[in-house]
């Protein structure tokens, strides 16, 4: 199955295709929403897609809301550290609305936001922690493949990784003897002051380490330096460690995308998770 597509539309920045057979908005730029909705709801329709996914600011939701969007998760101080981020969804198929694991999620999500926020000890003997190269790339690539079998974004084509790496994204590593083992990535928005920790990978024989928790806490340390204001994840709904991750790394719950993200070789609802990185 071929990669999504990521392009404009009236100024909007929408990624969409039969992978997770839905639309996603990334950004709604300078799109006016009156003329934006109207053609988001025909391209879905066209295309077969079962779900809009749009992520917006809260003054440019209402046209979304008449247009029988609804509200799954929100951002507090998303853009520029002041206004907030509405993550609204249009199910075009009504029974993917209905998650089958929703019992599960709920407990996974309490259970989360129940973990104490801790400290971290040392990482292991004969590893450490750093910002990846270009050098990196094919060891890169090699891992998000075998981690996941599919994924929303092409991160295991040496050209998206190069190319992100140039522009708006510092990929991190821990190493063990200068081997890859687990990877990160910090998604910067440059304009906004938002960033995403997202692509999360360890090498199964080394799961178990917290190397999530030690790479979320340095790319933080990074994103600081570089101004950015708030982090957010989107992370899968059904994995309890990397929920708690989060949760044990200070992040708030938000809300869950359900039924949002081709990922692991299906389609999975993903919970929300946001936290300030400068003081109010």
């Amino acid at each position: 199955m071929k990669n999504d597509t990521i392009e404009r539309l009236h100024g909007a920045l929408i990624q969409h295709g039969p992978k997770s057979a839905r639309i996603y908005v990334m950004e709604c730029a300078g799109a006016e929403p009156e003329t934006l909705v109207p053609e988001l709801l025909e391209l879905a329709g066209e295309r077969g897609y079962g779900k809009i996914f749009a992520k917006v600011p809260e003054p440019a939701a209402d046209e979304f809301l008449r247009a029988g969007f609804h509200e799954e998760a929100r951002i507090p101080g998303f853009f520029a550290g002041a206004e907030t981020a509405l993550f609204l969804a249009l199910f075009v198929d009504p029974p993917r609305a209905q998650s089958v694991d929703a019992v599960e999620i709920t407990r996974i999500a309490s259970l989360a936001r129940n973990a104490e926020v801790r400290s971290l000890g040392p990482l292991p003997d004969g590893c450490s922690l750093r910002i990846c190269t270009p050098d990196d790339i094919p060891v890169m690539s090699e891992i998000y493949r075998e981690v996941f079998p599919t994924y929303p974004f092409p991160i295991d084509d040496p050209a998206w990784l190069l190319e992100t790496m140039r522009t708006h994204v510092d990929y991190y590593g821990v190493c063990y003897e200068g081997r890859l083992v687990a990877l990160a990535s910090s998604e910067m928005d440059l304009q906004g002051g938002s960033v995403e920790m997202t692509d999360f990978a360890t090498l199964p024989d080394w799961r178990g380490r917290a190397f999530a928790l030690h790479l979320l806490v340095e790319m933080e340390e990074g994103m600081r330096r570089k101004k950015m204001r708030t982090a957010f994840t989107i992370a899968r709904a059904l994995s309890a460690g990397m929920n708690i991750t989060f949760a044990r790394a200070g992040y708030a719950f938000s809300g869950t995308l359900v039924n949002n993200t081709n990922i692991s070789g299906g389609i999975e609802s993903m919970n929300v998770w946001f936290k300030p990185l400068v003081e109010c």
